[in-house]
């Protein structure tokens, strides 16, 4: 054997051993993206339910772990295989681990299983606000254990019969994100609308349909972005050399970028504004239809991709919600059942015979072969998975019920699911139930020794014939509150209560969409200024409001006169005008 060519084996070992390694990080990358799912999930929902959806992503994962373990994995990539369709199960994991690590199968289980918890976890999104935990936690064992391993087996095991002939999905647009999203279509149509979603005539007709914002886009953005970073390793862990990693690599960034940019531009033209939410999930839909032919297209397919997926998501979004009325918070059906049918047929349309995978799509070859091939598979997945999760879904309900209470899911579900009383615990209480010892504070009544307050002098009784007390309250804009908070301070005044307040007057507010739906604008954000005054005039205080907020359009704001009865100061138990002057 000459130098060069043992040098080449050498290289050879070597780069198998750094694939190895990098196998599994990608398989780590991929168990990341849990936290990007119930990041994206959790911000695009209400506060409510916020620990119902981190706890049901954390389930899928946990619960698919076991179910994997017992019956999946043997289903899936078992080297005994029934006519291409099924492994033969077996718990070698348990009974023979040595064997079971020689054969490299730990590896695959592990990357498997990550697959699994992420095809599992696209419903819950879709079926978020209003489904029993117990009963998600059953349909996450179902499709853990069976209905994902015998179809990902058909397109990842050798011996399966979509492998055999010719499908291509390389890490998973139908094997993972079509079947995630056609259980989420389905899981939603079942479990039904969140209350208040749509409002029906008397006829039982939908002649409205309310937009629900999520609590915090920013959650959502940051579940975007962990996903975008997991993804890496999504597509590319399985990549059998540098030159197809990189160009994996390089597919799996243009895609989502361009695929934003459509979003971008659909929907400010259609909306009149770019549209957050959408954007995120047009990012998502990118990444999901170049899951299946990264490794098979080039840049210009890629391009192309992202195009369609940009506008397809916001289409079925607003098309389901609009049209078909099938509540789905977080966009799931739009981004992977929709772009995982569309980037599973891409294939057979754009995959380039430059790229690595080498194969002939239709619009570089004429050849229709592969599209056929993409569709038989695609059609294959989607019934497989249809009926079983029909089943599911149907059996679930009928039994234990799939949807919670009326008075449940108004309270949200944290509180009634899990005893939280609130995911966001500081926020909740009006007043703190904590002890400060506070106890031994002294209740002072009457007059007040030195050595308990400050010193003051006893002040008369309260006699609302001599003084005359006036309470001012002011409605303006944010914008104007800096500006009158200065000038009344100038005119003397020495204290103000003010508060974030919402409210609607001539100007009723102006159209603005969420994800497509026009949201209920008419109560704008104001800020209300209360004054109490004795010894400035009232006019002079109105006067210099007005002079502050008037603009000329609708909208400056009102100004509310009341009188007053008496005023106390809790500290020194001053009453009347003396209660609203200044410590000397």
């Amino acid at each position: 054997m000459t130098i060069e060519e043992i040098a080449s084996l050498m290289e050879e070992s070597v780069t198998g051993e750094i694939f190895g390694v990098w196998f599994l990080i990608g398989a780590a990358l991929v168990f990341f993206m849990q936290v990007g799912f119930a990041m994206v999930e959790t911000g695009f929902t209400r506060a409510k339910n916020a620990g119902n959806i981190i706890m049901k992503n954390l389930m899928d994962f946990c619960i698919g772990a076991v179910g994997f373990v017992l019956l999946g994995f043997s289903l899936m990539m078992s080297e005994n295989y029934v006519l291409g369709i099924f492994g033969v199960p077996n718990i070698e994991m348990l009974t023979d681990f040595e064997t079971f690590l020689k054969s490299g199968n730990a590896a695959s289980f592990v990357f498997n299983l990550v697959f699994c918890a992420t095809a599992a976890t696209i419903a819950s999104g879709s079926m978020a606000e209003r489904t029993k935990f117990v009963s998600y936690c059953i349909y996450s064992a179902v499709i853990s254990l069976f209905v994902y391993p015998i179809e990902a087996g058909w397109v990842w095991n050798s011996q399966g019969w979509l492998a055999q002939l010719g499908f291509h999905d390389f890490a998973g647009s139908a094997a993972i994100h079509s079947v995630g999203g056609l259980t989420a279509l389905i899981g939603a149509i079942v479990v039904g609308p969140r209350l208040g979603k749509y409002v029906k005539d008397n006829a039982g007709k939908v002649k409205k349909v309310n937009a629900i914002p999520g609590h915090s886009l920013t959650l959502g953005a940051l579940g975007c972005f962990i996903l975008w970073f997991g993804w890496y390793g999504f597509n590319g862990a399985a990549a059998w050399n540098r030159e197809s990693l990189a160009s994996i690599f390089v597919m799996t960034t243009i895609a989502p970028a361009v695929a934003t940019c459509t979003t971008m531009l659909f929907t400010w033209i259609k909306n009149g504004n770019p549209d957050v939410s959408m954007c995120l999930n047009g990012a998502l839909a990118g990444l999901v239809a170049v899951t299946a032919g990264c490794d098979a297209i080039d840049v210009f397919g890629t391009v192309v991709i992202g195009i369609v997926s940009g506008i397809l998501v916001v289409v079925v979004v607003e098309m389901l919600d609009l049209k078909l009325h099938i509540d789905d918070p977080v966009g799931a059906v739009g981004v992977h059942l929709a772009n995982g049918i569309w980037g599973t047929l891409a294939v057979g349309l754009l995959a380039s015979p430059e790229a690595p995978a080498r194969l002939e799509g239709l619009f570089y070859t004429g050849s229709f072969k592969l599209l056929e091939i993409q569709l038989i598979g695609i059609i294959a997945i989607l019934v497989w998975t249809a009926i079983t999760m029909i089943f599911t879904f149907l059996i679930i309900n009928k039994t234990i019920g799939l949807r919670v209470s009326r008075e449940e899911e108004i309270k949200g579900l944290d509180s009634t699911e899990h005893g939280l009383p609130n995911a966001y615990a500081d926020f909740l209480p009006a007043t703190e139930s904590l002890d400060y010892r506070y106890s031994e504070a002294v209740n002072v009544t009457g007059d007040i020794p030195v050595a308990e307050a400050v010193t003051i002098k006893k002040v008369p009784t309260f006699d609302s014939s001599i003084t005359k007390f006036t309470k001012v309250e002011i409605i303006c804009k944010e914008s104007r509150f800096e500006a009158l908070k200065a000038a009344l301070i100038d005119i003397g005044i020495t204290g103000m209560t003010v508060s974030h307040v919402l409210g609607c007057g001539i100007q009723k507010g102006k159209p603005e969409y969420y994800r497509g739906v026009q949201v209920e604008a008419n109560l704008l954000p104001k800020i209300q200024v209360d004054i109490v005054v004795s010894k400035i005039p009232v006019r002079d205080v109105i006067e210099t409001a007005k002079k502050v907020l008037y603009t000329g359009h609708i909208g400056d704001g009102k100004i509310f006169v009341y009188d007053v009865e008496n005023i106390v100061k809790v500290r020194t138990g001053e009453e009347g005008y003396a209660a609203l002057q200044d410590v000397e």
